[in-house]
């Protein structure tokens, strides 16, 4: 058993389908499961629940997950310490961010840290935004994008590297829910809206609500993800609020088939930052990093 089985393990943990890990990691389909085999035959204990849909962790597959989790920590912190022996930075560093963000935020960030660090390798990830604290706090990421929550757990540093305003967004094209945002008082109550699972945008949206007295509002879905959420209002699925930097930055053919609604009262903008466990902040990598910000 080595460090790549336990990445490979690892992917697989959290993706929960052999194809995509195996694609992801560029192994056959074959080569992982022979590979996941061994591991079970040296633990002999079987880590998946397999069946021709589903791919679950076992009880034993929980705690070797923890394990594997711990295990590339300690490694990833020895060749950090022994970096430090060395007149310049090398290694990995894990970022984890939204979609949106690996366009408008992160380029920017990573050229200045590139320039100053290039033998350092970037593994980035993508996912929900809201999402960017569990996934440092699991190590699944050494760093996140995030918007600031409103409390932040005592283990996690966050600094500032912009602010999100929100807006409300419609279809334009003709439909029923165009027909309902259009008129001169509308009915929000009757109004579908999609929210986000969770995060700064779903708390400012139950603020609206608040606010304009809706106690039982329509929800047409609970989405993970701002970009799926914008996606769906373009198709005339209902209204949401949402980062403007989103809407700026999906594609053309969204962007035309949407429109901002000017009811946004009271609806402050979320602080947008990196984040990292703060036991970490003195790693050469992170600190390196962090001190570019």
């Amino acid at each position: 058993m080595d460090i790549r089985d336990l990445k490979l393990f690892l992917h697989l943990a959290e993706s929960c389908h052999f194809g995509r890990t195996a694609k992801a990691m560029h192994v056959s389909p074959s080569t992982l499961s022979r590979q996941i085999q061994r591991i079970e035959d040296i633990l002999g204990h079987p880590l998946f629940l397999r069946d021709n849909r589903t791919v679950k962790l076992t009880f034993a597959g929980e705690q070797f997950k923890q394990f594997a989790q711990q295990t590339l920590l300690q490694y990833q912190q020895l060749k950090h310490s022994l970096n430090q022996q060395s007149p310049s930075l090398s290694g990995e560093l894990r970022l984890f961010c939204s979609v949106t963000a690996a366009y408008s935020h992160l380029p920017q960030i990573l050229d200045r840290f590139r320039a100053e660090h290039p033998m350092v390798e970037i593994k980035l990830t993508t996912g929900d935004a809201a999402d960017a604290v569990n996934k440092i706090q699991s190590n699944d990421a050494d760093l996140g994008i995030a918007g600031k929550p409103e409390k932040l757990p005592d283990n996690v540093s966050f600094t500032k590297i912009g602010e999100v305003p929100l807006v409300l967004i419609a279809p334009s094209l003709p439909c029923s829910v165009r027909a309902l945002v259009i008129q001169k008082s509308p009915d929000w109550n009757s109004i579908p809206f999609i929210l986000p699972e969770h995060g700064p945008s779903r708390k400012r949206i139950e603020h609206w609500f608040r606010h304009h007295k809706i106690t039982n509002p329509s929800i047409y879905a609970t989405v993970s993800g701002h970009e799926a959420i914008v996606s769906m209002v373009a198709l005339g699925c209902g209204v949401a609020l949402i980062p403007n930097v989103v809407v700026e930055n999906s594609p053309e053919p969204v962007r035309s088939r949407i429109s901002l609604l000017d009811n946004i009262s009271l609806v402050e903008p979320f602080e947008l930052g990196i984040c990292v466990q703060r036991k970490r902040l003195n790693e050469p990598l992170i600190k390196a990093f962090w001190g570019l910000l």
